[in-house]
């Protein structure tokens, strides 16, 4: 399962690692990462294609019929499978959390240093590369028995002051350094040009020829530079339960101060900014809330003022109400940020148990319908194992998306998918228990073989 997972990352990820000239051990070392992160998704498909094709094998071998004939029960029968399964979620489980966020940062800085990392050096006949920080070059021809450059052209570009140093050789052998950290450049029959003063009219430029030059040139940009871990421990991916615990909660408590602050500051900064003179005494500052607003009777305290007062008290009042708007959309804004990252910690919360809740519904989905089906080997059991897996992952994305949006609790998104399959299970054992036909694929296949009869004798 992690092989084929792994093959879909390769896939995914090659126009990245091409060409970048990465070693073995670089290789090796994301594969192992990438490998440790693909865990969650290829342990509950391992358990449900394991647990299909043993009891398809034993049911296909009449190894079922026999054990029930001797008045052994289907669930006496799969009990020390279950008791394994369990010990597989406990330890899905502690993956997940200690693990898995270990694997996930090593990932991800990995990959961002090799996306980050400028291709190896590859010169195009014609093409100027620009892939050397303060360099330009451009070569004619080049021949691939003789390495022979030939038409050389070098813009000198690391002084920042543009090209004003220019080298052109006739030929020349280029080398990288075994340490990779220089190219070696010896070039025959060529002049060097540079520009003494730009800013001149006539810009006289300084020209010197020579037969033979060597220049080594330091190749920063291709080594591979490992990104300080830290700066990724922030992602909610790279947490483990208690850490995820600890952001969410304080995110949360984040919330509930910007939403206290948005409320005094309407009341006392927006509200009571404008109100008149008049009806000053009418209101205690101290004691002012919402529901001491609902009793105040306004249409009374206004119509106690007086007529050329009236629009200017209309004026401030729409001011003040334009002004709210303004910092409640912007309040809001800043609050609603706040919760979608509280809720993508709370997900990945949630997802830690998730795992484990799958290995287990797996399993009871996959033994069921095992002693049901009767069929091992490679054949039905991974179509069957693939059909259920992407009906578990369509709708665990869809869940975790609703969830994402606020639309229902992170915990029913993520376990959407696990309540679903869950009742497939339930109905699978339930169906096994009874020896129940209904999926087994020999009884479509007597019926429309019964069927094809019965139609042909009618039609003779």
């Amino acid at each position: 399962m992690i092989f084929i997972l792994l093959m879909q990352f390769l896939w995914k990820y090659i126009d990245d690692l091409a060409g970048k000239g990465l070693e073995i051990n670089i290789l090796a070392e994301l594969m192992f990462y990438v490998s440790a992160s693909l865990v969650p998704l290829a342990l509950p498909l391992a358990i449900l294609m394991a647990s299909l094709m043993t009891m398809g094998s034993m049911g296909e071998n009449y190894e079922l019929t026999a054990m029930k004939a001797s008045g052994i029960s289907l669930q006496r029968i799969v009990a020390p499978l279950a008791l394994f399964c369990v010990v597989l979620s406990l330890f899905g489980f502690l993956f997940s959390n200690y693990i898995l966020p270990i694997s996930n940062l090593k990932m991800n800085s990995l990959i961002w240093d090799i996306t980050n990392q400028k291709p190896e050096l590859n010169l195009r006949e014609g093409i100027f590369y620009n892939g050397i920080d303060g360099y330009s070059i451009r070569i004619g021809k080049k021949d691939f028995k003789t390495k022979l450059l030939t038409k050389i052209m070098i813009y000198d570009q690391k002084e920042g002051n543009g090209d004003i140093k220019v080298i052109v050789a006739d030929s020349g052998h280029m080398e990288v350094t075994s340490d990779k950290k220089y190219l070696m450049v010896r070039l025959y029959n060529g002049y060097n040009y540079e520009e003494m003063n730009r800013s001149s009219v006539k810009k006289p430029a300084h020209r010197d020829k020579f037969s033979k030059q060597e220049i080594r040139i330091p190749l920063n940009g291709l080594n591979l530079t490992r990104t300080d871990e830290s700066l990724f421990k922030q992602n909610y991916k790279m947490m483990s339960i208690r850490q995820l615990k600890k952001y969410s909660d304080s995110l949360q408590n984040d919330v509930g101060a910007k939403t206290n602050q948005l409320y005094k500051s309407l009341m006392h900064s927006q509200i009571l900014r404008y109100r008149p003179s008049t009806i000053k005494n009418k209101i205690n500052t101290d004691s002012l809330n919402l529901d001491s607003l609902k009793r105040l009777n306004f249409d009374t305290l206004y119509n106690k003022v007086q007529a050329q007062q009236k629009s200017s008290m209309v004026g401030d009042a729409l001011t003040a109400a334009r002004e709210s708007k303004t910092y409640i959309m912007s309040a809001q804004v800043n609050i609603e940020d706040i919760t979608r990252r509280m809720r993508k910690y709370q997900i990945e919360w949630w997802r830690k148990f998730t795992l484990s809740g799958a290995c287990l519904i797996f399993f009871f989905i996959g033994a069921p319908l095992g002693a049901i089906i009767r069929k091992g080997g490679l054949g039905m059991p991974v179509v069957i194992s693939v059909l259920f897996f992407v009906l578990y992952y369509i709708i665990s994305i869809s869940g975790e998306k609703i969830a994402r949006e606020g639309f229902v609790n992170p915990g029913i998104g993520m376990w959407l998918s696990g309540m679903v399959l869950l009742a497939a299970g339930i109905f699978l054992t339930q169906k096994a228990t009874r020896e129940s036909t209904i999926l087994n694929i020999d009884t479509y296949i007597n019926f429309f073989k019964k069927f094809s009869n019965l139609l042909f004798k009618k039609t003779q």
